[in-house]
């Protein structure tokens, strides 16, 4: 462990023990709500058991030690599964009741990837047998299989359609097709081998080596075009137009699931450390945000001005995000950076007096979305697994 002062430490260990806290207060019954039930909350329809946050949440739940946590990661699980669609899809988000699933307008590609990632985690880290969700399982690979490119071996999708779900990425998107990567490793799928070759070369198309499928040496012609070469992976790959706005989410997952090697692991890292996206908070979502005259800009990101230029997906601070930066950097063995970004994530859910703010705006700094927001707590604790040598961090 790097040199921390006394006051960092305690800072982590509060953090800790305010995280396990959230996390019990906005369990329910039937799972883990999105953020604390307030009036705005409910407004926003946070307090329903959303796929990705609640399996990202699960993945701290489980291993946690707290038998309440232990038990709402498998009814989180159940409460996704209860409500999938006849097709495999996992829903967006579902009512703590079970009365309401929401597929979100242009469906939502990575909740059902969170989800198998969550299921995985708790079969090997829960009291749950491995039969447990065996059909929900098949059926939903049996969708994302569906929708897989057969030479590219890379999910298709609309734009809008993840985590980032007003911003323009359409096409090959990098947060989706590094938890593919993922899911068929966790779940020993077919065709990973290839999955990973595209990856990294659609995804990075400034490499020498070249594909052997020509569509590919094409498409990785046209990203490449008349661009610099960013550091980073591409955010999202299409026939005619990519996205070179530094998404730091998926490169971060690159580096955490094993698809970037060693010497792009380093370059991801350097690039997000010079841009200072992680000062003073981890960590801003996108390194040069889109404005309204780029070429990406749609005017769906202007509404309710959320997603304009440093705010929300758009380049807005997000703790959670911030987690998954500290768990790369330890899976990197960088320890001595990682441990000092724990604490100043620490000190970023503390402020508000431990609200746990969602997002943070990237120039301002001024607190915005819900309190309470339960990934962020659930990411650190995670983070903090992975640097104290945890298994079950990830």
């Amino acid at each position: 462990m790097t040199k921390l002062d006394a006051t960092a430490l305690a800072l982590i260990d509060n953090c800790a023990q305010a995280s396990i806290q959230l996390l019990e207060r906005n369990l329910t019954p039937h799972g883990i709500l999105a953020a604390s039930p307030t009036e705005a909350a409910v407004a926003r329809r946070y307090t329903r058991i959303f796929g990705r946050d609640a399996a990202i949440c699960v993945m701290a739940m489980c291993g946690s030690g707290v038998p309440a946590l232990e038990k709402g990661a498998v009814a989180s699980l159940d409460a996704l599964a209860a409500q999938q669609a006849a097709n495999g899809q996992i829903p967006k988000y579902v009512d703590p009741e079970g009365l309401d699933a929401d597929f979100w307008y242009l469906g939502c590609i990575d909740a059902t990837l969170w989800w198998l990632i969550a299921v995985d985690h708790v079969r090997r880290h829960g009291q749950v047998g491995a039969s447990h969700w065996s059909g929900e399982v098949e059926r939903a690979i049996g969708w994302l299989l569906a929708q897989e490119h057969q030479h590219f071996r890379l999910l298709q999708q609309n734009e809008a359609s993840d985590w980032a779900d007003i911003m323009p990425r359409s096409g090959y998107v990098l947060y989706t097709n590094a938890l593919w990567y993922e899911v068929k490793r966790r779940f020993a799928l077919e065709h990973a081998e290839a999955t990973e070759h595209h990856f990294n070369h659609l995804f990075n198309p400034f490499q020498q080596d070249l594909p052997e499928y020509h569509r590919a040496r094409l498409l990785r012609h046209y990203a490449r075009r008349g661009r610099d070469d960013p550091g980073l992976y591409l955010s999202f790959v299409n026939l005619s137009f990519v996205g070179n706005e530094g998404d730091v989410f998926g490169n971060v997952l690159a580096i955490q699931s094993g698809l970037a090697d060693a010497p792009m692991a380093r370059r991801i890292v350097k690039t997000i450390v010079a841009a200072r996206a992680a000062e003073p908070y981890p960590v801003r979502v996108v390194l040069h945000p889109l404005t309204r005259e780029h070429a990406l800009w749609r005017p769906y990101m202007a509404r309710h001005q959320q997603n304009v230029v440093h705010q929300y997906h758009n380049g807005g601070i997000w703790p959670f995000v911030g987690g998954f930066w500290v768990m790369a950097l330890a899976r990197m063995g960088l320890h001595d950076l990682a441990w000092p970004e724990l604490a100043r994530l620490a000190h970023v859910n503390e402020l508000g007096g431990w609200r746990f703010t969602e997002w943070f705006h990237g120039r301002t700094l001024v607190p915005m979305g819900m309190a309470g927001q339960s990934w962020n707590a659930a990411t650190f604790l995670l983070a903090q697994r992975a640097l104290q040598g945890g298994e079950a961090a990830w």
